[in-house]
Parts: structure tokens; sequence; C-alpha cells
């Protein structure tokens, strides 16, 4: 079971860990972002990372462990890297949990990335992940409620669908995690040194 101490916890220690800049309608920023991404980072950072996520995918578990949770101090933070977040659900408990990072708002969305990875073995397999899913959103500041509208809301539900469709249509994704680079696809399943000494290649060359 999810536990509640564990969860306050995560949710007071995490808000400040991962402050989401977004673009401005119109105006042009990493490579390969569009307006309304979920992304952190300077948007001038010479190097974009997208990557095509499912919040159900245990690759994407491993990837936001061992190489997102590096990726962030070392080259986000420090303004080398701008970093974008994708959705790419591949079940219906991925899809849900989408929608609740969403319905968090573009402040908290990372932070609940950020804790649904993090609480993985309590809901990702769980014959009652809505229910485990809103656990964690009440705990969050979300309420049933509230999570229940963003459920039922048909242009939120189109947006996380149409980034299926575009990852498909545009670097021909097929599983997650799939990393785009400067507008290169990568398989996400590299590990932190491959990833690091290909940015330091971009930058090298910036």
């Amino acid at each position: 079971m999810i536990s509640r101490r564990f969860l306050v916890g995560a949710m007071a220690a995490l808000p400040a860990a991962a402050v989401l800049v977004p673009v401005a309608p119109g105006r042009a920023a990493g490579i390969g972002e569009r307006p309304g991404d979920m992304a952190v980072g300077d948007p001038d950072a010479p190097v974009t990372v997208i990557e095509f996520l499912s919040l159900t995918c245990p690759s994407c578990l491993r990837f936001h462990k061992n190489v997102y949770n590096r990726l962030k101090p070392e080259y986000v933070d420090t303004g080398k890297v701008r970093f974008v977040a994708r959705d790419f659900p591949l079940n219906m408990p991925a899809v849900e949990a989408a929608v609740l990072a969403h319905c968090a708002g573009r402040d908290r969305y990372f932070t609940f990335i950020d804790v649904l990875f993090q609480t993985f073995d309590d809901w990702a397999s769980s014959r009652d992940y809505t229910d485990m899913l809103a656990q964690i959103g009440e705990l969050g500041g979300v309420s049933r409620d509230r999570f229940e509208e963003c459920l039922n809301d048909k242009d939120l539900e189109n947006t996380i669908f149409q980034s299926i469709v575009d990852g498909q249509a545009e670097y021909d994704v097929s599983g997650t995690p799939t990393l785009v680079v400067n507008g290169a696809k990568y398989d996400g399943k590299m590990t932190f040194d491959a990833l690091s000494r290909h940015i330091d290649r971009l930058l090298a060359g910036s």
C-alpha cells in the first residue's frame, strides 16, 4: 500500500525540484519543442531532449531513476539542456496517470511524474489503479472530484492521444522510452554516461 507519510513527505519536498518553464505561444524554444509542451530548463539551452514516456513502463521508470535524476542537476539546471516530456501511454493505467499529472497543473506536472514513478509498484499493476491514483492526487492537492473532472475532460484526453499520433508520425515512435535529442531519435534505454557523452559532443559543437 502507498504510505501516507511517504507521499506527504514526497509532495512537500519536490515542488522546488522541477520548476516548469513553459514556452509562450508563438515563441520558438528548444529544437522540436512546441508551445504547450511540458518542459523544464532554459528555453534557450543549446540541447533539447524530448522523452516519449509511458508512466506504467518499467524501462521509463529506470530511465527516470538512473538517467533523468542525474541529467536534471548536471545539465538541465545548469542551462545546458531543455527537457521535454511527451505522453505515449501504453495502457489505460498509464493514460489515467498522465491525466493526473496534467490535472495537477503546469507548475506541479513534473512533481507528479516524480511521485508517480516513486510509487510505481503501488499503483501501476493494481486492479484499483484509479483509486490509487486518486489517493496520490488527494495528497498532492488534486481532489477526487477534480481528478474525476480531468478523467472526463475530452480535450485533455485528445491532447494525450494526439501526442501518441504525432510521435508515431514525426519520429516513428513505437515504444517507450524514446528520446529525441536535437531532432534525432535514440533508444531511451541508453545509460546516463552514453547520453551525457552525446550531449557533450553537441555542446562542444554549439
